[in-house]
């Protein structure tokens, strides 16, 4: 019961203190934004990276280097939270994708779905598009494309991304969405390289992968990250009112979680080719913003003095700041500050000229559900009481 209670008091906290439709502009300047999470990438990834490839990385020469905060509603964040905070500019508890969802005797509810980027920048009439290295239901891409209580309630993500308005959704494969479904939503399904690459401009497209995404190898089924995400803006960068593109690296996360060195090198330097692709194509645009950070640490990298090495402490998330660097753009932070999570989409928000982030919707028949379902809770409790 005292979860419940929390949960309400917390819901009470932002309807009281959230503006719905706060967050537009007069004047903006940016028309396209470039937003990349590398997912579990802490500073020491990068240093690690550097150190074991001799390479300078492209986000290290981005104008504006700062530092994000990670925490969630309920302190040590998950990539649900996390994902949501940077989609949204709101805060969320874990396992909640792009929502305020409670949970009750085993079962979770919606209360609040939060508008992210994508739903705000379709409503300027910008295209928009998702690319991941992860499955369309990973949580990063959940929470620009969906609205769930749980992360891992794949099957109603799946069915909103098919109805959710993107332009493009590039993912590995769920196992979920087949051609069929996504040809009778409207989009065009694509499950290789050679097909992406001969997409006929001003197409719907949803493409799913089962080789590798986090780097190349070799894999005639995979699809590295960098050059989707050049296949992206070249699909995206035609639209008068601007276009908004979110791309994940998720497997230096997933590398991190199981301490394995090399694979986590080889995914953030993919991941940095695909920053350098996003930049160059700012640098000739001269109207695109790129942000580049994490949604948390993951491995808890230090570096051991005495050893004269770079290592993994754990084998989860921690609550490191994480990297924050921005091309084609100032304002969101002064070099070497730190900022809040949530701070990052709002502020994108506001330099795009974009409606309603940050703000929610209420939905009362969920709260009934949920109100009921307390009741029942209580008085089932208060029977046990007797017996």
């Amino acid at each position: 019961m005292k979860k419940v209670t929390s949960a309400l008091l917390v819901l009470l906290m932002l309807v009281s203190v959230v503006p719905l439709g706060a967050g537009a502009a007069d004047g903006a300047q940016i028309k396209n934004v470039i937003f990349m999470i590398g997912d579990g990438m802490g500073t020491n990834h990068l240093e690690w990276a550097k150190a074991e490839t001799g390479e300078k990385l492209a986000m290290d020469e981005m104008p504006v280097k700062g530092f994000r905060v990670t925490d969630s509603l309920t302190g040590l964040t998950d990539s649900a939270a996390g994902g949501t905070a940077l989609a949204c500019g709101l805060l969320a508890f874990n396992s909640n994708v792009g929502t305020m969802s409670v949970s009750l005797d085993g079962h979770a509810f919606v209360v609040l779905n939060y508008v992210n980027l994508c739903e705000a920048s379709q409503k300027a009439g910008k295209k928009t598009g998702v690319v991941t290295s992860d499955s369309n239901t990973g949580a990063t891409p959940a929470a620009f494309s969906a609205h769930a209580a749980r992360r891992s309630y794949a099957e109603t993500i799946s069915a909103q991304q098919l109805e959710c308005g993107l332009d493009l959704l590039w993912t590995r494969a769920d196992g979920i969405i087949t051609e069929s479904t996504a040809v009778k939503a409207g989009w065009t399904y694509i499950d290789s390289l050679g097909e992406l690459r001969d997409l006929p401009e001003n197409s719907k497209s949803l493409a799913q992968f089962t080789g590798k995404m986090e780097y190349d190898d070799g894999d005639e089924n995979g699809a590295p990250l960098s050059e989707l995400t050049s296949l992206a803006i070249d699909q995206l960068d035609d639209d008068e009112d601007g276009f908004f593109l979110m791309v994940e690296g998720a497997h230096i996360d997933k590398y991190s979680h199981s301490n394995e060195k090399d694979g986590m090198v080889k995914s953030l330097i993919e991941f940095d080719k695909a920053v350098a692709n996003a930049v160059d194509f700012a640098e000739k645009d001269g109207n695109t913003m790129v942000i580049v950070t994490a949604d948390h640490e993951t491995g808890g990298i230090v570096y051991d003095a005495d050893a004269k090495e770079w290592k993994f402490t754990v084998g989860d998330h921690t609550p490191a700041d994480v990297p924050l660097r921005v091309y084609g753009d100032s304002g969101m932070l002064k070099d070497g500050e730190t900022i809040k999570n949530v701070a990052v989409a709002r502020y994108v928000a506001k330099a795009t000229g974009l409606e309603g982030i940050p703000s929610f919707s209420l939905n009362r028949n969920v709260l009934i559900d949920f109100f009921k379902a307390l009741g029942d809770l209580i008085a089932d409790k208060a029977g046990g009481l007797f017996n």
